[in-house]
């Protein structure tokens, strides 16, 4: 049976991880078993996290639609709800913006909801 040398392999596998981990503090980027837990442990966040910055952001729209639409005097909800009522497809994302680049056109859109 022939002799099988895993140097390559081996130092390829290290040389991903320890390139995953450049930036990081202390040991964590110097040292492989450090490293490893780290960047398993930051690969873990990053996969919670790209869910969690959905949530944040439509909050963010929420947040932003509700203050110009006080400004308005209407409230966010009834808003939304004359939205759908009126079939203006806009979603927060987009009224968001208006809300804080664009107020003419927000207020525009705000009337026609109160009419």
């Amino acid at each position: 049976m022939s002799r099988v040398k895993h140097a390559v392999a081996a130092k390829r596998r290290k040389k991903r991880v320890m390139k995953l981990a450049e930036g990081q503090w202390g040991g964590r980027s110097r040292f492989h078993k450090r490293a490893m837990e780290s960047v398993a442990k930051g690969m873990m966040y990053a996969t919670r996290d790209r869910k969690a910055r959905k949530r944040d952001f439509r909050s963010l729209w929420i947040v932003r639609i509700n203050a110009a639409c006080r400004e308005n005097g209407i409230s966010y909800s009834r808003f939304m709800q004359g939205l759908k009522k009126i079939k203006v497809l806009i979603d927060r994302k987009i009224l968001a913006e208006l809300a804080v680049s664009d107020k003419k056109a927000f207020t525009k859109l705000v009337e026609t909801v109160k009419a």
